[in-house]
């Protein structure tokens, strides 16, 4: 037993049916790094924003398979531990030019019409890791509220967990990302100010301020964003 094992409390997984023993306290991510295995895929910005590290894993003590994101949930004594690095889901082609709501109010309904085999089992919510309504936004699509679709399913970081336990093949994600499209384009009021920071963006005038972050320390960067300025609407 190494000192560092001595010196810190272990605790037992299995990955992919291999036993292992790492530290307690560690998240499934850095466990699997801790018993050697290194991310090819799977592995994104490793603080939940990215959806790349879905997981699925079953505790020692209950029956059911439970879902998450790797860099977010801690491992625990016994888990039996399963990657996901890819969640195959057929997205659908649109020109965002011909998908206006005011013309189709159908629209989400003619991409995505597996939404109409939706039995509200809420199978989706129970398995997001974001606690998004999931099964509420596929229910708005379905209505034809694209707006409320869009709003319910903002937080969505296309990890694919929805669509996984999914009994309808509903596409969940990509559903919400095509409802978003829409809202900003056809929806939400145009903003002039978005327009212009978007052409700065494209002719450079960030480039060395983003450079510069990239080189910043990660409590540097914490500091920068506590103390960012923000802009109260009204």
């Amino acid at each position: 037993m190494s000192e560092d094992e001595e010196n810190r409390e272990m605790i037992e997984i299995f990955v992919m049916g291999k036993r292992y023993k790492v530290p307690k306290g560690l998240t499934i991510m850095t466990a699997l790094e801790y018993a050697g295995y290194k991310y090819v895929r799977g592995c994104g910005c490793r603080g939940g924003f990215c959806g790349a590290c879905a997981t699925i894993y079953r505790t020692e003590d209950e029956y059911k398979f439970k879902m998450d994101l790797a860099c977010q949930t801690a491992v625990q004594d016994g888990m039996f531990l399963v990657q996901l690095p890819f969640v195959p889901a057929v997205r659908e082609d649109f020109d965002i030019e011909e998908v206006d709501p005011k013309e189709n109010d159908n629209v989400m309904l003619d991409y995505y019409s597996e939404i109409a085999r939706c039995v509200s089992c809420n199978t989706c919510t129970k398995a997001c890791p974001q606690d998004i309504e999931a099964m509420d936004y596929v229910q708005a699509a379905l209505r034809g509220d694209v707006e409320r679709c869009a709003d319910l399913s903002f937080d969505c970081i296309q990890c694919g967990l929805c669509s996984i336990r999914c009994p309808a093949d509903i596409k969940h994600y990509h559903l919400a990302q095509l409802a978003r499209r829409i809202t900003g384009r056809y929806i939400h009021e145009h903003s002039d100010e978005l327009e212009k920071r978007v052409q700065e963006i494209k002719n450079g005038e960030y480039d060395d301020k983003m450079k510069e972050m990239v080189e910043m320390e990660m409590e540097e960067l914490k500091k920068l964003y506590e103390e960012r300025d923000i802009r109260e609407e009204g």
